[in-house]
């Protein structure tokens, strides 16, 4: 019976000293602190790592997270200067500096953070309007971690960023405002397309200009050059019939032809002015019938040598005179009387010298 008590005094003060270590060793984790209250009061902070308070008179009340938290937090109507009502859900990195100020000067910090990040926001957003809003979203959140870390350091909390995960404006609103986007966007690429014809006239003017301009020059130089070769060609031309006249005149002169010869070569021309296809009529001038009549007169008296050259070869080397040939001569006279009498007709019996009938 004895032993029996014994036991069980035993395993009770086993069990008592093992409840006094429990309480009496206490274990902080890394990048916690513990607040230990003593009879409800404060006492202490336990840091990280092994720490011994008193049993039964210390109590480690609360274990305070020292790392830095991200907390987001749900949207919320904000109104906008324009009075458009838009949704702001925003995120909030924070850390606790002081756990005994975050332990006893609020009691749930992150719900005193929720609602002063809303109001400081309604406060920041009214200001704006919706299209600020969009457009300035870095300055929003600088303004309300500045705000925010104001108001929270009497918590023992600091901000370290403020973040807008979104601003949803209400749907009709975001509708126009895709419409007014679009518009812009189209009315950009007009913008870009016009420019970009306008330029491309313009390049195509220039270059249109530039071979206008070019190919007036290649005229105008093919014109010069076309002009002075017609100059030099007509030069060349009128100096070429000048020395062929010349070279004529020199040989008739070296010659030496006497009227019988001029009355012949006239006699010659007579046929081909009655080849004609309207020379049915034709008038005989009276210098043919003197002409004859001089040819005539003289058939029996046609000197030998009318005392010009008859052949010239070239006007730089001497003339050769070649024996008179009568015959030749006499032959020449007598054809030349045939064609004329051919191309006169009956004379009537006037006689010599006596001019034709004015027709």
């Amino acid at each position: 019976m004895f032993a029996s008590a014994l036991t069980i005094v035993l395993v009770l003060l086993a069990i008592l000293a093992i409840v006094v270590v429990t309480m009496t060793v206490k274990i902080v984790p890394q990048a916690r602190a513990g607040i230990v209250e003593r009879f409800g009061k404060y006492r202490i902070t336990l840091p990280a790592g092994l720490s011994i308070v008193m049993p039964f008179i210390d109590k480690v009340r609360y274990m305070i997270d020292l790392r830095e938290q991200v907390v987001s937090f749900p949207p919320q109507p904000v109104i906008t200067e324009d009075n458009l009502t838009v949704s702001i859900d925003t995120v909030i990195y924070f850390q606790v500096t002081d756990p005994v100020a975050a332990t006893y000067e609020i009691a749930h910090y992150i719900q005193g953070i929720e609602q002063l990040t809303m109001t400081t926001l309604r406060n920041i957003i009214g200001g704006m309007t919706l299209e600020h809003a969009l457009t300035s979203r870095d300055q929003i959140n600088n303004a309300l971690r500045g705000e925010l870390d104001g108001a929270t350091g009497k918590w023992g909390i600091r901000v370290n960023r403020v973040e807008l995960k979104g601003i949803d404006p209400p749907p009709s609103i975001s509708d126009a405002m895709e419409k007014q986007m679009r518009a812009e966007r189209d009315k950009r690429a007009a913008i870009l397309t016009a420019e970009g014809e306008r330029q491309s006239a313009i390049l195509s003017a220039e270059g249109s200009k530039q071979a206008s301009i070019l190919t007036a020059e290649g005229e105008k130089q093919a014109q010069i050059l076309n002009a002075q070769a017609d100059r030099q060609a007509a030069i060349l031309r009128a100096q070429g019939e000048g020395q062929a006249i010349q070279t004529v005149f020199q040989a008739i002169h070296d010659g030496n032809p006497d009227q019988k010869l001029l009355s012949y070569q006239y006699l010659q021309m007579l046929p081909k002015i009655a080849d004609g296809e309207n020379a049915s009529t034709w008038i005989v001038p009276a210098e043919l019938t003197q002409a004859l009549g001089t040819l005539g007169g003289a058939i029996g008296t046609v000197p030998v040598d009318g005392g010009g050259s008859k052949k010239r070869v070239n006007l730089d080397e001497p003339v050769v005179e070649d024996a008179p040939d009568t015959a030749a001569t006499q032959e020449a006279v007598e054809a030349a009387l045939e064609a004329a009498k051919d191309a006169e007709g009956p004379t009537g019996g006037r006689p010599k010298g006596t001019p034709p009938p004015t027709e």
